[in-house]
């Protein structure tokens, strides 16, 4: 552990407010102190901490809890906040804006001056890219006039355009693309934000310095195209061919059949989350079944519905939901191939994967892997930031790489639980926290009381829950804060939202509870139609600390 690196500075106070067994939430009593305690951990990393994302107020801390202890680690945090913010010192970046954003009018009356007021106080502001969230490429960018404080709109919109320019709050940013949004638009910029063909992808970084130039006045602005760099898109799923390559062409899909391994760590600076698969133990399970490393990709099927032809010979393993797995020989012959071992294919074999009778997710793993071209160092295909290699389609073919000498398969993989069924009750750990106190007592009770019902409104984003609404205590606006996988935050309509892999970086909506890490798989397995019971494995018991920081 290294001890703190800054002299005493101010009073200030925290809450340690928990998220679970490797992660914790520091509330902080604004932006200033959040990042300034940011700086102070990452200036002099800390061995065990394995990613940090700050936000509005707070910064979410993810660690190894065998490296360090959570004792070690607030202790470590106590010693290192009431700091100093370190000086801006990124790169200044222009903004070239259109200032006709339809909410320009409205935000002139609000704030009880003019739409040309509002534009001047904007471009005169000296802006720095304080945090990243909300999705790729948005930067949430502090240090504007605190005359142009306005609140997010009441109703958000269910699309804001790509290059839109936005105020919410203490914040302005740039929505990098088309998504839904409830920010203030004030104008657009035909800047690309978020661009998987240039390094860093994210045009605007945490320290950067951001100024707004009006189109309409002063010199005109170029706007250059980035060079393609090949590949980066991930549009290479179907990979070249020689023949000696073994291939595997597919025949039909059902519901999005998709490219996954464990996901893209260290890529929150540009407001990107790990994605993955949703059954991190169903996946490594396929993978060493056939004999490839654990973080080698495999395909992610919902619901089964798969048929694909063997081109060369290959070994296959099919682990998760329960689907069965039919074989169909060149000579007409069919077999029902066992689910988690290997099996041997020759070519011309048609595999044929079933609706599964329980669980949500199959996996499937070829000896050598599948050659398909990373996206920022993963071929995760990140369905809610658009980023990763496209869904398989009928028709596409998929080389497969040759397995390295002395690879050597497992014999003893068995499923990590037993697959959920349509219409079972499943019973969820959960860690209280870290908002749990935003809602009544009688919200809380009901949360862990009552059965709620998975609704066909579920992704890999997250599965929508439905039962009786949880009343909230605290009608505030909640600041932007980092939410993790497992994460159950509750929107206005009080139905809880059960994060999974593609979950957003940062939210706005309190989280009541997280899913205990030795849940999350199973939670990623619930079928539609299936019931959650959630049970609290410790009180919500958050940890104030005030006083002089050194």
């Amino acid at each position: 552990m290294q001890p703190a690196t800054h002299s005493p500075s101010r009073d200030t106070s925290m809450r340690i407010l928990p998220v679970r067994a490797d992660a914790m939430l520091v509330e902080l009593a604004d932006l200033g102190e959040a990042l300034a305690l940011f700086d102070a951990l990452e200036s002099a990393p800390v061995d065990g901490i394995r990613e940090i994302v700050p936000a509005a107020r707070t910064l979410l801390i993810s660690f190894d809890p065998t490296a360090i202890s959570d004792e070690a680690l607030v202790q470590v945090v106590t010693e290192r906040a009431g700091g100093e913010r370190k000086a801006a010192s990124g790169a200044l970046v222009e903004i070239p804006v259109r200032y006709d954003g339809e909410d320009l009018v409205e935000v002139a009356g609000i704030l009880g001056m003019s739409a040309d007021e509002v534009v001047r106080l904007h471009v005169e502001s000296d802006y720095v890219v304080a945090f990243t969230g909300f999705a790729p490429g948005f930067a949430y960018l502090a240090g504007g006039d605190p005359r142009l404080s306005v609140p997010r709109r009441k109703s958000p919109r269910t699309q804001v355009p790509a290059g839109s320019v936005g105020l919410a709050g203490q914040f302005s940013g740039v929505y990098p693309k088309t998504s839904p949004g409830g920010w203030q638009l004030i104008g657009t910029t035909p800047l690309a934000m978020f661009d998987l063909d240039r390094t860093p992808a994210s045009l605007l970084q945490p320290g950067n310095r951001v100024r707004f130039r009006d189109m309409s006045a002063g010199r005109a602005y170029e706007i250059a195209t980035v060079a393609k760099v090949g590949g980066a898109d991930g549009a290479g799923a179907s990979a070249k061919e020689n023949s000696s390559t073994a291939v595997i062409e597919i025949l039909s899909v059902g519901l999005p059949v998709l490219f996954q391994d464990l996901g893209r760590m260290g890529q929150a600076s540009q407001g990107i989350s790990m994605s993955g698969a949703v059954d991190r133990a169903s996946c490594k399970a396929a993978n060493r079944l056939v004999g490839n490393p654990v973080e080698v990709p495999a395909l992610e099927i919902a619901l089964g519905a798969l048929s694909f032809r063997m081109h060369g010979r290959g070994v296959i393993a099919v682990t998760g939901a329960l689907a069965d797995i039919v074989i169909a020989a060149a000579d007409g012959s069919k077999t029902l191939a066992p689910h988690h071992s290997a099996i041997a294919l020759d070519d011309g074999d048609v595999v044929s994967l079933s609706v599964p009778s329980a669980g949500m997710r199959s996996y499937l793993a070829l000896r050598g892997g599948f050659e398909v071209a990373p996206v920022l160092g993963s071929v995760a295909t990140d369905t809610l930031a658009q980023i990763g290699p496209a869904r398989l389609a009928k028709g596409d073919r998929v080389a497969i790489r040759p397995a390295p000498a002395g690879s050597v398969v497992s014999v003893s993989e068995m499923p990590a639980f037993d697959m959920p069924r349509p219409c079972e009750l499943v019973v969820l750990d959960v860690v209280m926290g870290p908002r749990t106190d935003w809602f009544t007592e009688r919200a809380v009770e009901s949360f862990l009381a009552q059965e709620w019902n998975v609704t066909p409104q579920s992704s890999r984003v997250g599965i929508r829950l439905a039962g009786e609404a949880l009343e909230r205590e605290n009608h505030d606006e909640l600041p932007s804060e980092a939410t993790v996988r497992g994460a159950l935050q509750v929107p206005a309509s009080g139905q809880p939202v059960l994060f999974l892999a593609d979950h957003p970086l940062t939210g706005g909506y309190p989280v009541i509870a997280n899913v205990a890490g030795h849940h999350l798989d199973l939670a990623g397995q619930i079928p539609v139609g299936a019931r959650i019971r959630f049970n609290a494995t410790s009180r919500f018991a958050p940890r104030i600390i005030s006083g002089k920081r050194t």
